[in-house]
């Protein structure tokens, strides 16, 4: 099935712009996201433009412009964004059967550090600012300690992508880590050289994962198209295996509750930080 599209360079087929958000690092996205992508342009008979920004921040920005077409992004700028930026979720990835993920908080595996309270006055690493595994559900943890980054770790950064966060823990540059469980779980199974030498000391509540979204400007007929192909790929040869090497089971339609959590969170957060 063709879908036709406005945006057409001379002598091209129409183009997908495809935006990922700065969960894995640029060499990193190519290698885990680009079958998928191409897949899916594949099926609809569209070149692909894949656009990498540093920051989850900017891709919502550029979906709010209706530069984007479709985007991978992470739960926390989903829920806090989705309005304001004007995003629709078509399809969330099912992965060893739930529709959930988790915060890993990791250290280095030669450290004696348990919990949480061992990094007090330690060196950590944040992802995005606006991650919700690799930022907020960290800052969760602290404000239940009655803490703030500022007042806890004795220096803390961002790393601005989970797989540079792993390494940082590897290599000692930092003394921990919030990550995607998803991405850590990934790369244990795939290329554990940096996870391996990490170890987990909590998890987080399970929060719906990272979906996949389109502009709410989109022409309905290509994001229906786009949705259709998504959740059946699980049912197609090549789709199948493409999904088996991401870890990802298949795609389902999102549901409102599964990022509920992440909404809680948020308040619970804005709540006590006027008090």
């Amino acid at each position: 099935m063709s879908v036709s599209q406005p945006r057409t360079d001379k002598n091209r087929r129409p183009i997908l712009r495809v935006a990922v958000a700065a969960m894995i690092s640029p060499k990193e996205t190519a290698i885990y996201y680009q079958e998928l992508i191409d897949y899916l342009a594949a099926k609809i008979y569209h070149d692909v433009e894949l656009i990498q920004r540093k920051t989850y921040g900017e891709v919502n920005e550029l979906l709010a412009k209706r530069r984007i077409d479709l985007a991978f992004i992470c739960t926390g700028p989903f829920v806090t964004g989705a309005d304001r930026f004007g995003i629709e979720a078509i399809a969330t990835p099912i992965v060893r059967g739930q529709p959930f993920y988790y915060s890993y908080l990791i250290v280095n595996n030669n450290s004696n550090m348990k919990s949480l309270i061992d990094l007090e006055g330690k060196d950590f690493a944040f992802t995005d600012p606006e991650s919700n595994t690799g930022a907020l559900v960290p800052r969760y943890w602290l404000r239940q300690l009655g803490a703030t980054p500022e007042t806890f770790f004795r220096n803390f950064t961002y790393t601005y992508s989970h797989d540079n966060a792993i390494m940082a823990v590897a290599k000692n540059l930092v003394d921990g880590a919030a990550v995607d469980g998803h991405m850590w779980e990934y790369y244990q199974l795939r290329n554990p050289f940096y996870s391996s030498k990490t170890r987990v000391i909590k998890k987080s509540e399970p929060f719906g994962s990272p979906p996949l979204v389109v502009s709410k400007t989109l022409d309905p007929e290509m994001k229906e198209a786009l949705k259709k192909m998504i959740l059946s790929m699980h049912e197609d040869q090549q789709g199948k295996r493409i999904l088996d090497e991401l870890m990802i089971d298949y795609f389902a339609p999102p549901q409102s509750e599964w990022y509920t959590p992440v909404k809680a969170m948020l308040e619970r957060i804005s709540i006590e930080g006027n008090q």
